[in-house]
């Protein structure tokens, strides 16, 4: 499944949607930033409920194909000016980050 994929189901919502054909091969639910950073992997959807600056650090560090903010999370501006810049999809949800990873399992796993 890709980022864009995902993002015409109608659960979520594009944020930001810089590389659209980007694969989401896994997913990864987590807050604490220094854990993801070193336990998310490459294409992972990383589900979170986080919002700030250091997101888009992490993902990028992490390589993740998305950022999913659940629970109706919203970013600021200039946090979505630089997940842009620097090539971040960020995708929101209204569903739990427990229901966001299962909705995901059943699409990877098809």
């Amino acid at each position: 499944m890709t980022v864009k994929q995902l993002s015409d189901t109608e659960k979520f919502s594009a944020i930001t949607l810089i590389e659209p054909d980007r694969e989401i091969n896994g997913v990864y639910i987590g807050d604490l930033l220094s854990w993801v950073m070193g336990r998310a992997s490459s294409d992972n959807a990383w589900i979170t409920i986080m919002s700030n600056i250091n997101v888009v650090a992490v993902a990028s560090l992490s390589d993740v194909s998305c950022v999913i903010l659940a629970e109706s999370v919203k970013m600021e501006d200039d946090v979505v000016k630089t997940a842009t810049e620097k090539g971040i999809n960020i995708l929101s949800t209204e569903m739990s980050a427990y229901d966001t990873a299962i909705y995901l399992a059943e699409f990877i796993n098809e």
